[in-house]
């Protein structure tokens, strides 16, 4: 598997082009901050691009995403195993269906809420397939064989 493909950080990009990546690391830290605060748009995800795009554009930056009290756990539980707790997948369902409510009650075109309850159905459906714990590769070697 190459570097870089299982979400940890690979090789640093060419100097030419890594001030692109840096900037779609800050521009996805940013949206991820935001996000905290506005219901409907999903946190987790924009923090996981920010930490992959910073692996390839700055490692300072990545440092400071893995060690970040509330973003380091996120970024290493997705590392080791894809992982999203549970806790998260709450409040992001909770969060899409509260959207969901504002937007039938604000929006009067009905497509659009159509299409972005699809969108945030298939997100949560996806979200809840993924495991919740980190598996415990320790026990799999203690197992009898």
């Amino acid at each position: 598997m190459p570097p870089g493909s299982d979400g940890t950080p690979g090789k640093l990009a060419p100097a030419g082009t890594r001030w692109l990546w840096l900037a779609l690391a800050y521009a996805s830290l940013g949206i991820g901050i935001l996000a905290i605060f506005i219901p409907g748009i999903p946190t987790t995800e924009f923090i996981l691009l920010s930490a992959w795009a910073a692996g390839k554009g700055s490692p300072r930056l990545r440092r400071w995403l893995e060690n970040h009290p509330a973003f380091g756990p996120m970024i290493h539980h997705w590392r080791h195993g894809k992982v999203v707790a549970r806790r998260a997948k709450l409040s992001a369902s909770i969060m899409m269906s509260l959207c969901l409510v504002i937007m039938l009650l604000t929006i009067k075109q009905r497509w659009i809420i159509v299409i972005a309850a699809i969108g945030m159905t298939a997100g949560a459906l996806w979200m809840w397939s993924r495991p919740e714990q980190v598996a415990d590769r320790g026990a799999d070697e203690d197992a009898p064989k």
